[in-house]
């Protein structure tokens, strides 16, 4: 509630921000999961107000309503604008190769690039109204302040930090905004959603399945939060992912022990990296044979079946959008750990 709470001040405080300029300023955008944005319109202006992360204070970009020329950083935001019909807006896009929607490649949208390396003479040649972009951490990418100094607006939104599943599938909402589809917008979110919740709602919770989660990333093996998206999916779905510490959205790091230690309570295995089956899970380190659901012959599952050629994830692109399918995915996965039979039609995942 302190949340929403603040939120809600911050967009007042933007509004405000705005009175002495004529026309009214009215909210025409308010989440109910999402934490880091909302939209106002005044006249034939669309306001972005972006909370920031330490949620303190907030930035508010006006852009001309219905823009038509779109630069995405982000695959999830390719999906958002692509779920609402409004794909034809994107003009080019970071990394092509592993952009999962075939519609997109197909268009012929140029690539201009990576956060370290962007091609600033392609961004000028494109004259993109606006350039939405991310930043995982929180602080500003380096390379915003250059692309506004040569005149390119730019979107920097926090979407990758919102840790409700519903929150990161509300972005479509923004984008309705941007591009004149706003009734578009509202109808994907609420349906995504509503069957979210029905899905969830409709789990068996008289026992939980516990879950090993993730392989080591170098030398660091990461278990998400009990606040992160990761928990949040996995306890909708009616499992608890082992070693996630209460109270926490972000990652900690546990030893290859202690990994091993949970393994042994495992009723099933999530995201072992990039490993498709059990053969290369076993020799990817001399200790994973020995792993409780290794060992045990128990379900092992991972995010990768829609995996492009160039290594893009469609788990992270349309899936941002469409949390009710991984969440559909889960719940089969929940119960093939329970002791049901394997799903065979799944969106996102796969058995090992």
């Amino acid at each position: 509630m302190k949340k929403y709470l603040l939120i809600s001040i911050l967009t007042l405080a933007a509004c405000l921000s705005c009175a002495q300029q004529e026309g009214a300023v009215d909210v025409v955008s308010s989440q109910e999961y999402a934490g880091f944005f909302d939209v106002l319109n005044k006249d034939s202006l669309t306001g972005v107000v972006v909370i920031q992360p330490d949620r303190k204070s907030a930035d508010t970009l006006w852009l001309k309503s219905h823009i038509g020329r779109l630069i995405c950083m982000s695959s999830s935001h390719v999906a958002a604008l692509s779920a609402i019909g409004a794909d034809s807006v994107i003009v080019a896009v970071s990394g092509l190769r592993y952009i999962s929607d075939p519609d997109i490649v197909r268009n012929g949208v140029a690539d201009i690039g990576y956060e370290a390396a962007l091609d600033h003479e392609a961004i000028l040649a494109l004259e993109p109204d606006l350039l939405v972009t991310y930043a995982v951490s929180g602080a500003e990418p380096a390379y915003v302040a250059k692309l506004r100094s040569v005149g390119v607006k730019t979107l920097v939104l926090h979407d990758h930090l919102e840790q409700h599943p519903l929150a990161r599938a509300e972005y479509v909402r923004l984008f309705g905004a941007l591009t004149g589809r706003m009734e578009v917008a509202d109808s994907v979110y609420h349906d995504v959603r509503d069957r979210y919740l029905e899905l969830s709602a409709n789990v068996d919770r008289t026992t939980k399945v516990k879950v090993l989660i993730n392989v080591p990333y170098g030398d660091a093996w990461y278990i998400p939060g009990q606040d992160g998206y990761m928990s949040q999916l996995v306890r909708d779905a009616g499992g608890e992912i082992l070693g996630a510490v209460p109270g926490e959205s972000s990652s900690s790091v546990v030893s290859l022990e202690q990994a091993y230690e949970y393994s042994l309570q495992a009723d099933l295995w999530l995201n072992p990296g990039s490993c498709r089956t059990r053969e290369e899970l076993a020799a990817a380190h001399h200790m994973f044979p020995r792993f409780g659901p290794m060992a045990k012959g128990l379900p092992i599952y991972n995010n990768i079946r829609c995996v492009n050629e160039g290594g893009g994830n469609d788990f992270w692109e349309s899936g941002a959008v469409r949390p009710d399918l991984i969440l559909e995915d889960l719940i089969s996965v929940m119960n093939h750990a329970k002791g049901g039979d394997p799903e065979e039609s799944l969106h996102y995942y796969e058995g090992l």
